[in-house]
């Protein structure tokens, strides 16, 4: 359970803050969070957005643990997917892409498994 709450408030101090830079600072959150890796587009809002309600989830999970679980599932397919489609192509293509982000990605997905409740989804 401890494990769960200490993801929520990491939940809700990276992606509360990615998510408003994204939101109201597209600029700013295109050079530094996603290294000018990519244009301050309206998709950065929409990521932002994502990470809005993955925040207000987090912060619901603080309270019901268990209950708010899905939203590290969610976190787990959507970063291991990035990683995969994203991240390793552009490594392997010497191309540009948020390293930063990319290596919080890593982290999250190595960790994730371990503190899914799955035998509380699973009965």
């Amino acid at each position: 359970m401890i494990g769960l709450k200490i993801i929520y408030t990491a939940n809700i101090i990276v992606a509360g803050w990615i998510s408003i830079s994204s939101i109201f600072f597209p600029r700013v959150s295109a050079s530094t969070i996603f290294s000018n890796a990519y244009q301050p587009t309206e998709v950065i809002r929409l990521v932002g957005c994502l990470w809005l309600g993955i925040t207000v989830l987090s912060i619901l999970g603080l309270w019901k643990p268990i209950t708010f679980s899905p939203v590290l599932l969610l976190q787990l397919i959507y970063k291991g997917t990035w990683l995969l489609v994203v991240a390793l192509p552009a490594i392997r293509n010497d191309e540009s892409f948020p390293t930063g982000m990319a290596i919080f990605f890593v982290v999250w997905v190595l960790v994730l498994p371990f503190l899914i409740p799955w035998s509380t989804w699973l009965k």
